[in-house]
């Protein structure tokens, strides 16, 4: 699962059972931090999740900024309460291709507010599944995946 939390709204995204792919789900209004958490662990028991990543909001320049201070401590209380992993991710620039994929798909501007957060939290998931197979590629086989060795 993929947050995008903002000010007033969290965006929700999952990923299929396999790890695919990335969808929306659904976007959270910010009530207060406790109802929101509360919200976010139904979701996280309904689906199953085994593995949260939240879009960290750091300046362009890469250093943190107050905002993403606050969202780190956001993950910190959500990884308590869900007993799960709870990473961080790079999210600058999701907004960015969030609104270049709806404006692909040619949806009105003035409606935004109600799917940007999700589909900022897909291109959060995106780019975090993206990295994990990059890794997983680069990672050294293990010896039992290289067959038998021949003595000469």
């Amino acid at each position: 699962m993929a947050l995008d939390v903002g000010k007033a709204r969290i965006g929700v995204a999952l990923t299929d059972p396999l790890g695919y792919t990335a969808q929306p789900l659904l976007t959270v209004w910010r009530k207060g931090r406790g109802e929101d958490l509360r919200s976010l662990l139904r979701i996280v028991r309904k689906h199953e999740v085994t593995h949260i990543v939240i879009g960290n909001p750091l300046h362009m320049s890469g250093d943190v900024s107050p905002w993403a201070a606050k969202v780190e401590e956001f993950a910190q209380e959500l990884c308590e309460r869900a007993q799960l992993p709870v990473e961080l991710w790079d999210e600058r620039l999701s907004s960015r291709a969030a609104n270049e994929l709806l404006d692909e798909a040619g949806h009105d501007r003035r409606d935004r507010k109600f799917v940007i957060d999700q589909v900022a939290a897909v291109v959060i998931l995106q780019d975090w599944m993206a990295a994990r197979e990059r890794r997983e590629l680069l990672e050294p086989q293990d010896n039992r995946d290289q067959g038998p060795v021949e003595e000469s």
